[in-house]
């Protein structure tokens, strides 16, 4: 399987780093480091995240990475990296979904 970044995906990413870059950019490299790890599991296992609950597809996924919610979907021969969110931030199902 292929991971494949959404352009959504890599703008949150990007956003992201940059602001904990404001305060620590060894933090911010390394946040990136640990995300950019953590999503290359999924090639091999890429069920090992739970079902995003406010969608209920087996389908779409996320990684709880930290305080990050890393959502993919699973396709036939692709992982989508959809967005990445912060835990506490409400989930814009229309971003997932569209």
């Amino acid at each position: 399987m292929k991971i494949i970044w959404s352009p959504l995906a890599i703008d949150r990413t990007t956003e992201i780093a940059e602001y904990i870059a404001l305060d620590n950019p060894a933090a911010a490299k390394n946040w990136i480091g640990l995300i950019f790890q953590e999503v290359e599991l999924l090639v091999s296992s890429p069920k090992m995240g739970r079902v995003v609950p406010e969608i209920g597809s087996k389908q779409i996924r996320e990684l709880i990475i930290a305080n990050y919610r890393i959502i993919y979907r699973i396709e036939k021969i692709n992982i989508s990296i959809l967005t990445i969110r912060h835990g506490k931030q409400i989930l814009p199902v229309e971003e997932i979904v569209a």
